[in-house]
Order: C-alpha cells, then sequence, then structure tokens
C-alpha cells in the first residue's frame, strides 16, 4: 500500500541505477520532478511525465518527498547541502532519502541539519546493481528515526523487496559497508574461480551451473560470471563507484581500529583496474587484473 501522504516526489540522479528506479516511481503514480546533471539522461524519464528542474533546490521546492541517488560523498554533500541544494528550497519536503552509498558520518552531519529544519532524514543505500534496480528487486539498508522509515517504508518497497531499518542515521551507511566488504573478497574469488576452471579446460559456463547451486552459489557468480566469461565488462555498477565505496569501509574500519587484509586487497586490485583505463567499466572487470596477474591474454 502507497503512503498517500506521499505523492509529489524531486528525485535527483539518474545514473544506470538511478534512471530505472525513478521510472518505477513514476509507473506506481507519483509524480516526479527531475535534476541531473546530463539532462540528456532524464529524457526516457519526462517521456514518461516527469517534470525538469534546474537545481536540486528547484526540484525539491514544494514536494513531498525528495530522493537523491548520485555518484560521490562530495555530490550527496552539494546535493543536500549545498547553496543550490535540497535543504536549500523555498519549501523544504517532508521528507529527504539518500540511496548513494556515501560516508556514515556525512549520513549524519545531513540528518542533523535536515532536523534543524523538521525535515525527517533517511539514509537508504541499495545493493542488487543494475539488475536489481530495473527489477526493483533492490535491497535497501536503512537509517532513519523509526517515524521516519515508516513514513517512506512504502515507497522503499515500490522500489526493492527487502527493505530493513539498520539503526538510527548513519546505520543504513553501515550497512552497506558490510555488504560492500562482504563483495569485495567474494569477487576477488569468484575471478580467481573461474581462470581456474579455463585454465583446467573447463567450460566455466558449465561450472557455474554446478558451484552457482552449492555452498560457493552467490550472487556475484550467478551474475557477473557469465557476463565475466562473455567479456562483457558494462557497467552494472562502476569499478570507480566501488573504489569509493571500499576507500569508505577502509577509512571507517580504521577509525574502529579493525585490520581489513581481504578488503585492502581488493582495493589495491580495482586501483590496477582503474589504472588501466577501466574505471567506468562494471565490478566484473577485476577479471582483468586477475589474468594480467596471471599473464593470461585477455
Amino acid at each position: 500500500m502507497h503512503n498517500q501522504n506521499i505523492k509529489h516526489i524531486a528525485w535527483i540522479g539518474t545514473g544506470v541505477m538511478g534512471a530505472p528506479m525513478a521510472g518505477h516511481l513514476i509507473d506506481a503514480g507519483h509524480e516526479l520532478v527531475i535534476y541531473s546533471r546530463t539532462k540528456e539522461k532524464t529524457e526516457p524519464l519526462l517521456g514518461k511525465g516527469a517534470a525538469w528542474a534546474q537545481s536540486p533546490a528547484e526540484a525539491a521546492n514544494g514536494v513531498d518527498i525528495a530522493i537523491t541517488m548520485v555518484g560521490f560523498p562530495d555530490d550527496v554533500r552539494e546535493t543536500h547541502l549545498g547553496a543550490e541544494g535540497i535543504l536549500a528550497a523555498t519549501t523544504l519536503p517532508k521528507y529527504i532519502v539518500d540511496m548513494t552509498t556515501s560516508e556514515p558520518s556525512l549520513a549524519k552531519e545531513i540528518a542533523e541539519a535536515a532536523k534543524k529544519k523538521s525535515v525527517g532524514s533517511i539514509d537508504a543505500p541499495v545493493s542488487g546493481g543494475d539488475i536489481g534496480a530495473q527489477n526493483a528487486t533492490l535491497s535497501i539498508m536503512v537509517g532513519a528515526e523509526a517515524d521516519d522509515f515508516e513514513a517512506v517504508r512504502p515507497l522503499l518497497e515500490i522500489l526493492g523487496k527487502n527493505v530493513v531499518l539498520q539503526g538510527g542515521p548513519g546505520a543504513g551507511q553501515h550497512a552497506k559497508m558490510v555488504n560492500q566488504i562482504l563483495i569485495a573478497s567474494t569477487m576477488i574469488g569468484v575471478c580467481e574461480g573461474l581462470i581456474y576452471a579455463s585454465k583446467a579446460g573447463l567450460d566455466p559456463l558449465t561450472v557455474i551451473k554446478s558451484v552457482g547451486a552449492g555452498a560457493a552459489g552467490s550472487w556475484t557468480i550467478n551474475n557477473l560470471g557469465p557476463r565475466m566469461i562473455k567479456r562483457d565488462f558494462a557497467p552494472g555498477f562502476y569499478v570507480e563507484h566501488f573504489i569509493k565505496d571500499l576507500s569508505i569501509a577502509l577509512a571507517e574500519s580504521k577509525l574502529m581500529g579493525l585490520d581489513m587484509p581481504g578488503l585492502a586487497l581488493a582495493a589495491q586490485l580495482y586501483d590496477a583496474v582503474k589504472a588501466s583505463g577501466h574505471g567506468r567499466s562494471g565490478t566484473q572487470a577485476l577479471l582483468l587484473a586477475l589474468e594480467s596477474i596471471n599473464s593470461i591474454d585477455s
């Protein structure tokens, strides 16, 4: 059931994941005002009835809720707290939701600034990549005050199938760091496993049929493994954005006095992928770094 008190929505960020997510809200009958740095990316949404705004503040003016899905923490800060950011709108929204993977400390800072203006703030990073965004099956990790969460939960359930409150402001971002730490080492294992399969003379796709249904099964092997085999490195999630996430996870780990060798190795390997010119490729391009280490021609 949709929250009837949330009808008018500002949506900011229409990238690989943001565009289909915004589309689901339009399909569900919500009225969207859209802002993106590249207007051309918004044309399909404008064609479905969304309105265009010249800034985040203009998009957020007078709406019920403003949702952001941008790239980096600096983008999040500018979009929410900048001179033309959401919280600079003439008539503020009731709620702001940041679905970008960003810094937990920034989520808390935004929540504090929003609270001073009587605006509910929710950090709600997602997992599931382009497939999850397109199919509205994302896992959404939420940090918010309980009443704010309940107010926006019906809207989030349009975008994902697993919407869980992790705690107060910033908790959603911490949960997303757990997600990224898990993915980081899993990606290394998937790449190494597929390289081993090929070297052993096996058909990697046939191998996935077996291991993907057993104890080694994971979203990564079943969804990104076939892309690796087909040499499909198109982005479902950009390498450069994953590097950003791993950097946040490493920094947060250091603050907590944690040593994370698997995470550190993954970050080093992804830096090599970016250095080879694949920063805008999908995270499955990690295979290229492992092939290079093993002197395998791509």
